[in-house]
This record gives structure tokens, sequence and C-alpha cells, in this order.
């Protein structure tokens, strides 16, 4: 039978005259240590090193029947583990985990997912206040109370694309941030349990579950994000100070607009060998790994996209560091133009809602059409798109109607 107990030796007397409290597994007639976060000087100990400090008694209490409590719901299965095996089922650090994970991500070519995940594992690194958490701590109970951290307004401090720290005030989260938060935690506790659990062997590393208890429920109702062609124009015509975050959002996002609603972080990674006689051709970074297609979409590189394209085009790498440095300057350069254009709520992703709004509702265009212009993948067309080739010229009519739109519309305004 494992034990589990605290321990504090003489030979581990620091510089600064305390001691780490740690945590020993006695199994197998082995004996492996697991560091705790406690430290206590001679004055909370007694002469036979035990912890005299109630406080710090209870604290490290609380841990030990914690894990006497994993152990004894893998009772049955001890003899598979050695003490260092067992150590490590207790110890899994799920913030190392998450960086295991996110890393394949990366090597997946899921970058948006990856930049997501990593955006849930920072919040629990600012939730717990450390480095390093233990997959037993994810309960429902803390859930919700990670859920009330989410929404509350909190100093966040992140390193910058200079490796600097930054430290910035935040309002809470929205409904719709808090669902994703809580989705994609899920996620990477779903992916963990995939990892260490082994049903076929009968071994349960991670016998909890606690969303079980916790909901996370339905997405809220996505709020409409699309504006008039008029407003695109105010966005389009308004004046920005040169080589400002201002017109660095109202350029891109009249790009985007070109571009059948082209994606942040794929304006960031295109280069010159993407764009092949006259068109832009890439894989969407938010897809790619997830369809057979790679998600590749081919788009004319009309007139008005030409001289922002030739401008900003392997320029955004070089100007920052990682795509959400870039994100980062985006977002501050909307809020610049909202305040400019007198616009509320717009952001960069409204490009692209507006150009399918009116694809959709000025131009009547099918949704089918808008689907491949955004480069989407109909789930209820898959067998039929196995008969049919990709027809860019699809592509290039959606395009030419919605900016011929926008022409009109211009066109209007200037003889009212």
């Amino acid at each position: 039978m494992a034990t589990v107990c605290a321990k504090v030796f003489k030979h581990h007397l620091k510089a600064d005259g305390s001691y780490n409290v740690k945590i020993r597994i006695f199994h197998k007639n082995e004996k492996k240590y697991i560091d705790t976060e406690h430290y206590v000087t001679d004055k909370q100990l007694s002469k036979n090193l035990a912890i005299k400090d109630a406080l710090i008694n209870r604290k490290v209490n609380l841990k030990i029947d914690e894990y006497r409590l994993a152990i004894s719901n893998i009772s049955e299965k001890l003899d598979f583990f050695s003490a260092e095996a067992l150590r490590d089922f207790l110890l899994n650090n799920f913030i190392e985990f998450c960086d295991d994970h996110i890393r394949q991500l990366k090597k997946d070519k899921r970058g948006p997912t990856a930049a997501n995940h990593t955006t849930v594992r920072n919040s629990l690194v600012d939730y717990f206040g450390r480095e390093k958490v233990s997959i037993l701590e994810i309960t429902a109970s803390m859930l919700r109370s990670y859920e009330r951290f989410l929404c509350s307004k909190r100093t966040i401090t992140r390193i910058n694309q200079l490796n600097k720290e930054v430290t910035t005030e935040n309002d809470g989260i929205s409904a719709s941030g808090l669902y994703n938060y809580m989705r994609d935690l899920r996620t990477l506790f779903n992916a963990a349990r995939e990892k260490y659990n082994d049903e076929d062997l009968g071994i349960i590393r991670i016998p909890h579950y606690p969303f079980k208890k916790y909901k996370v429920g339905s997405p809220p109702a996505t709020k409409k994000r699309n504006i008039s062609t008029k407003l695109i124009l105010k966005i389009r015509d308004c004046e920005t100070t040169k080589n400002s975050r201002a017109e660095l959002a109202k350029e891109l996002f009249m790009l985007s607009f070109y571009l059948c609603g082209i994606n942040a972080v794929d304006l960031y990674h295109i280069s010159k060998s993407n764009i092949k006689k006259g068109r832009l051709e890439y894989n969407r970074c938010k897809t790619e790994g997830r369809r057979k297609d790679n998600a590749f979409i081919s788009i004319k590189i009309i007139d008005e996209a030409v001289p922002l394209l030739d401008k900003y085009i392997e320029q955004l790498s070089y100007r920052y560091a990682t795509s959400k440095g870039f994100d980062g300057a985006l977002s501050k350069g909307m809020k610049d133009l909202r305040e400019i254009t007198g616009i509320p709520e717009i952001t960069y992703y409204w490009a692209r809602h507006s150009f399918a709004n009116c694809a959709r509702n000025d131009c009547r265009i099918s949704k089918d059409d808008i689907a491949l212009a955004l480069n989407h993948v109909d789930n209820g067309h898959r067998t039929t798109d196995i008969y049919i080739a990709r027809d860019w010229r699809i592509v290039d009519d959606v395009q030419r109607k919605v900016v011929n739109l926008l022409k009109k519309a211009r066109s209007i305004i200037k003889h009212a």
C-alpha cells in the first residue's frame, strides 16, 4: 500500500534560512518526493523537523488528503505503478501538458487553435498564480471560481515580442468569450484524459470529470457583425496618421473586404510565393489541418487590393514577431479607428461579415457561392463535392459583384 506524508530535510536548508516542504510517496519500498509551494523556517519546526505551523500544516494536509483520495481511487491498479509512476500520476502538471499539446497543434499546422489554447493556458496560470497545476485541481468548484475570475476585471502580465513584461488592465470577458474559454479548457482536459488514461489496461490516471457537474452549455447567439457599404466607404475614406495603428487597421480592413474576407492570421502568414498569375492562393490557417483540401482557396487580386497587398505582404511577419503580436496591434488600431469614424463596435473581423452580408442581402448571391468565396466547407454537400471540381470563377463573380456594389454606393453618395 502506498503512503503519503510531509517531510522536511535538514540538508535542504536554503541560503535564506528556509526549507521546502516536500510530500513523500512511499510505494514498493521506494521513496519519491514532490516539491510543494510551502517553505518553513526553524521556528516553524520541531526538533525532529515536524511542522509546527498550523496554517502550513492545514494546507499541506489538504494536498496530502487529495493525493490519498486519488491513490484510493486506483487502489486496484497500484501494482501497475512504480513509485516514480505514482508520483507522476499525482503530480500530472496540467500546465506542462497544455504546453506539450499546444506544441503538437503548431506542428500539425493548427495555429489558431494553438493560440486559443495558449490563451486558456495563460489564464489558468493567472488564476492559480503558479506554473504548476495538478490536473486533480481542475474540479467543478474550481471551474465555477475560475468562471468568476474570468468575468472580473484583473491585471494581466505578459511577455511581448521584445521579450519585455507588459502589464495591462483587462475587463471581464463577454458571455461568448467565457463560452470559448470553458469549451477550450474542456477540450484540453479531454485531451489529457485521452493521453493518461488507458481503458484497455484498466489504468485510469484521471478518474474524475468536472465537466459532468459543470456544464459548458451552448454558445450564445452570435451578434451580427456587419455594416453597410456607406459605412465601409466611411472607413476607407477616413483620414488617419501615416504609419499609425489606425492606418494599419483601416487599410487591412479594406484589404480583407476586397479579398473576400481574408482572415488576419492568413494575411500575416502569406508571402509573395502565394501570388500566382494575378491571384492570391493560400491555405486558410484556421482549418488547413482539418480539411482534405487543406482549406485551399484562390482569389483574384483586383485593382483595389493591389497597392494594399504590395504594402503589407511579408511586412506584417517582419514587423511583428508573432501573429498574436500582430493581432494585438490590429486590435488597438481598430479601437483608434472606431474613435476616428464614430462607428461603434467594429473589429477587423467585421470586414469578413460585411462582405458576406453584402453578397447575400444586397447582391442576392446564393449561400453556396458565398460559402465558396469565404472558404467554408459545406458538410451537407460533401458527397456532391467529390464529383464537382472547384471553379474559382465563381469566387471571382462573388468578389466582382460585391466590389461593384461598393463602387455604386460611392457614386450615389458623390452625386447625392
